[in-house]
């Protein structure tokens, strides 16, 4: 029996997550002799609309493929009652609904309307795995690269494979192929020519070297440098940040009640060489577990906020949010409001 369209892609790992979407829209392509796309995100779209548009066909092509992000956040009982009852009877549609959620999971009646064979929760890739990925990445198009320098890609890297890619893919640009990337290279343009991002503004704001006046002046001008690029996207950052809030939660829980986690333990956690594990370890004398939680929270709270207002109020969100989080050390951020 024909299975419904449906597809549930859960977890961390962005970059795998992407690449079986692609696949997934090229196969629904092909089938369809074309599809007209729609993206989505769960808090700016009400359910019901994209319930109605599934239910009819496109006025441009044979079929619909929409992909809805955050699926997490579907909670409304309407709103859930609305999409099972599509799922449940669109086996027969040529349309196709991808839901997207960073979580491991989401509600739970929409995720038995999905057919099993259509369901998967794309993990963080294992530590152990990540050395011979880059590596891997680098011969594949032609660069060989030493081990040092593998190790020095991955502290200053967000593990994704998405972050992975696009940070190394900026060698190719830089170097004849054949050429081996050293630790010297990998200093030299991800150090001197890095991007602003998330992750950079999180160590600006964690660097205890300065007092919290200094850090929160450094923090906001990495932030105006990201506002002024092309791909500025409050959204983003938000997810970037909400990332090393994660881990820095995770870094408490690990060195709880004075233990001392053996280095495998912190590896196998997501904090590879010694670099990332300082990055957190002085990020743990800013910020008590408690008060990552609150950070979280704010994040959280910002988060629906810009989705709720778009763009207007955007920057003002991000200032209030790293006011928040560098000189009030996020000791409010669960009661703030907007």
């Amino acid at each position: 029996m024909a299975e419904a369209e449906v597809y549930l892609f859960t977890g961390p790992e962005a970059g795998e997550k992407n690449e079986a979407i692609e696949n997934l829209r090229d196969a629904a392509s092909k089938k369809n002799n074309g599809i007209e796309q729609y993206k989505y995100y769960a808090a700016d779209v009400r359910i019901e609309d994209i319930v109605s548009q599934l239910q009819n066909a496109s006025l441009f092509a044979p079929a619909l493929f929409i992909t809805l992000r955050n699926a997490e956040q579907i909670k409304q009982k309407s709103d859930i009652d609305s999409l099972v009852s599509w799922i449940k009877a669109s086996k027969n549609s040529p349309n196709t609904l991808v839901l997207i959620s960073e979580e491991n999971s989401i509600d739970k009646k929409i995720e038995s309307a999905v057919s099993s064979s259509h369901k998967k929760i794309f993990w963080e890739m294992f530590e152990n795995r990540k050395p011979q990925w880059v590596e891997n990445f680098f011969r594949k198009n032609g660069f060989s690269i030493a081990p040092d320098a593998v190790e020095q890609i991955l502290e200053m890297v967000e593990n994704n494979t998405e972050s992975l890619k696009s940070e190394c893919s900026r060698f190719f640009f830089c170097f004849e192929k054949g050429a081996k990337i050293t630790s010297a290279d990998v200093e030299k343009i991800l150090s001197h020519n890095r991007e602003e991002n998330a992750f950079t503004l999180f160590d600006s704001m964690a660097n205890t070297s300065k007092n919290p006046q200094q850090r929160f002046e450094s923090s906001l001008e990495i932030l105006q440098k990201i506002r002024a690029t092309k791909e500025s996207n409050g959204i983003a950052l938000i997810a970037g940040l909400t990332y090393c809030f994660r881990q820095l939660r995770l870094w408490h829980s690990l060195h709880s009640d004075g233990k001392s986690p053996a280095d495998s333990e912190l590896k196998s956690s997501g904090f590879s060489g010694k670099r990332n594990q300082e990055k957190y370890s002085k990020a743990a004398k800013i910020w008590t577990a408690g008060a990552a939680s609150s950070v979280l929270a704010l994040l959280s709270a910002t988060d629906i906020s810009i989705r709720e207002t778009g763009s207007v109020l955007e920057e003002t969100y991000l200032y209030t949010l790293i006011y928040s989080i560098v000189i009030k050390n996020g000791l409010f951020c669960s009661v703030c409001e907007y």
